[in-house]
């Protein structure tokens, strides 16, 4: 058996995506490969037949990472293939390429351009297709200038000398700078080329559902500043009269996933925050597409659409909810694993219909359910009813040593259940002392699970025990367990060091004065606390942390929300508890060696957050060491540059081995 290596993640086959053809004969799904030499993952698609059950890769070229099907039963993907169109694009226009290829195989052919920055598509019908696409208001008409005049104005736009900023938040993690960008559909006809915009220029969309030629669709107008409480309204649109009237007006309810029932009502997702605000779940509501009225059909303290399930062997996206036979199939977090469910129209709810694990994305035709999935310590493959369909990462997993989780419960000192895992070191041996690893998941409202965590496996195949739990504040447990707004840094940071201490009592052979603590975004926010507040770990790697919620609520993409939903408080209302909450405030307590990873493109956890830590370690004589990856997002540690990965893994590893061993 081969030792689990920090490159491991290179060999690894990423699947995702999966969707069914029209008639259900075909699945499609994307399987992502990291290539180290180009530093950047390729994405082909890949075909399942549900009848023979036969798997077989459709395209090669690696430039096709999602799709879509056509009612005519072919695949559409997005790709810059034409070196004229790509010449195009890099001088700054406005181009989205749309290729087609038949699921029996063949060479994939350019079927249209868009004149926009498309992001996503659907067909209406043979000929029509909804598309979503980044709208710019900043950006100049260029269809009036004259040739010299355009060039000019498309090298400004490709390559600005400086940003104007005129709206809070002003960019976005992954999406740089947005100020006057919204997110705008359009109706294009593929037999005339005719491209319709359906929602007005400063409307952001954020999402639809679409039955026969109906839309209904969820955004909100702004100007200025994205007022957290402006919810996004609910608007009908039929395509063919173009008529739009508002169902659920912006304003009067926080709501999540919703698609059509069959007698043209809608299901929606909604909470009204009255128990505990912006964080508390939602509950299944019925719309009245007619009327615009709302009542709660069931109550469901869990997520809805999405599952939280951490790990850092994934990539891609999917389907997170659908209604099909007039049931409404969601991927949900509940306990320590993201479960595939359905709730019919008079609101009974399924049981589970995946295993315990994380089910990433799915699709469903007819009774068929297939789904991409991560469970037990295998990589993500896809699952048609339950039975395996591909084995494309089954020999690199048989081939290396994992170390199993073991699962432990327990009681913490404020009287809740607390679940969590401890990982051996792969050469574990009785009565010899390991040093240990406690990580924390990021969040808050995630949860580590028993899947497959590869910088976990590595920790413990260099000689480590690895702890990890889910403290309060997390996902899956209901609104009383996952509520800490107004606490962060008391109830859960207990938590942790109740954990710490049961893993100590339940494991004797890991040295206590031998034991680190890392963790990511809010795991970093508590790592920073956690070394201002006790001194019993002997290293620390703090990652795309927040050390000071005045600046997070003036930087961060989220701040403006996140804030005062999470610390209940802003600083105009109340900046001695922004500060009180900050681990910048107890930075001068830390003895504990400690390693930041920040990003200078993450503006989730902006860097300032890390620099502000690390220059207050220097100041009061605390050893420490800021790494600054450079282009990199808020997603470095789960999907960013093969190059960077490796790094970012060496240099946490080094680090505790510099001061564990």
């Amino acid at each position: 058996m081969k030792k689990i290596e920090i490159n491991g993640f290179l060999d690894f086959r990423y699947l995702s995506a999966p969707g069914f053809s029209p008639d259900g004969k075909y699945a499609a799904f994307v399987v992502q490969t990291a290539s180290l030499e180009d530093n950047r993952y390729n994405g082909d698609l890949y075909l399942l037949e549900t009848e023979t059950k036969a798997v077989r890769q459709l395209t090669a070229a690696g430039d096709a990472k999602g799709f879509i099907w056509t009612q005519d039963g072919t695949l559409l993907f997005s790709a810059m293939r034409d070196a004229k169109l790509k010449k195009q694009a890099e001088d700054g226009e406005e181009i989205s390429c749309w290729y087609e290829i038949s699921p029996c195989g063949g060479e994939a052919k350019l079927a249209f351009t868009l004149p926009l920055h498309a992001t996503g598509i659907r067909a209406v019908d043979g000929d029509r297709f909804i598309v979503t696409a980044q709208f710019d208001n900043n950006r100049p008409d260029l269809s009036a200038l004259g040739e010299e005049e355009r060039k000019k104005a498309l090298a400004k736009c490709k390559t600005p000398a400086y940003e104007v900023l005129e709206e809070a938040p002003f960019w976005f993690n992954g999406g740089g700078f947005t100020s006057g960008k919204r997110s705008r559909l359009y109706l294009f006809t593929r037999s005339t080329g005719e491209l319709k915009a359906l929602t007005e220029p400063w409307f952001d969309t954020f999402s639809f559902a679409l039955r026969g030629t109906t839309l209904l669709y969820k955004g909100v107008e702004w100007h200025g500043y994205r007022d957290q409480h402006n919810y996004a309204g609910l608007y009908l649109l039929d395509l063919d009269s173009g008529e739009t009237r508002c169902v659920l007006a912006p304003g009067v309810i926080r709501t999540g996933a919703f698609e059509f029932w069959e007698d043209g009502s809608a299901l929606v997702a909604a909470t009204d925050g009255a128990i505990c605000g912006a964080g508390q779940y939602m509950d299944f509501y019925t719309l009245d597409l007619a009327t615009g009225e709302m009542k709660r059909l069931r109550e469901y303290e869990a997520s809805i659409g999405n599952g939280s399930v951490g790990s850092d062997a994934r990539l891609g996206g999917g389907r997170g909810a659908k209604l099909e036979n007039d049931r409404f199939y969601f991927i949900t977090t509940q306990e320590d694993s993201a479960y595939l469910r359905c709730i019919d129209r008079a609101g009974n709810l399924s049981d589970a219909l995946t295993p315990d694990g994380s089910c990433d994305s799915f699709d469903v035709f007819g009774e068929n359910v297939l789904v991409c999935g991560m469970y037990g310590q295998n990589l993500a493959e896809l699952y048609l009813n339950g039975e395996q369909m591909t084995h494309l990462n089954d020999e690199w997993t048989a081939e290396h040593t994992a170390s199993v989780p073991e699962y432990h419960c327990f009681t913490a000192s404020d009287g809740y259940e607390i679940h969590g895992w401890a990982m051996k070191p792969t050469d574990y041996e009785p009565g010899k002392k390991y040093p240990a690893i406690l990580h924390i998941h990021g969040g808050p409202r995630t949860v580590f699970g028993s899947v497959y965590h590869h910088e976990m496996q590595v920790w413990a195949n260099a000689g480590y025990f690895v702890f990890y739990c889910n403290p309060r504040g997390s996902d899956g447990r209901g609104n009383d367990f996952g509520d800490i707004n107004g606490k962060y840094g008391t109830v859960e940071y207990q938590n942790l060091m109740d954990f710490t201490d049961e893993m100590l009592k339940a494991y004797p052979d890991v040295d206590e004065k031998r034991v680190g603590v890392t963790g990511g975004s809010y795991g970093g926010f508590m790592t920073n606390w956690i070394i201002g507040h006790t001194d019993r770990f002997a290293a620390a790697a703090s990652q795309r942390s927040i050390s000071n919620w005045i600046a997070f609520e003036h930087t961060s993409d989220i701040g403006v929300s996140f804030t005062p939903n999470n610390i209940s408080t802003c600083t105009r209302e109340n900046v001695e508890k922004l500060w009180w909450h900050s681990p910048l405030k107890y930075a001068d307590r830390c003895k504990t060696p400690t390693l930041f990873i920040h990003s200078d493109r993450d503006y989730r956890c902006w860097m300032v957050e890390g620099l502000s830590m690390f220059t207050a370690l220097k100041m009061h004589g605390c050893e420490s060491r800021l790494c600054l990856f450079k282009g990199e997002t808020h997603e470095l540690s789960r999907s960013g540059k093969p190059q960077n990965r490796i790094r970012r893994m060496e240099e946490i590893l080094g680090w505790m081995d510099k001061h564990l061993k």
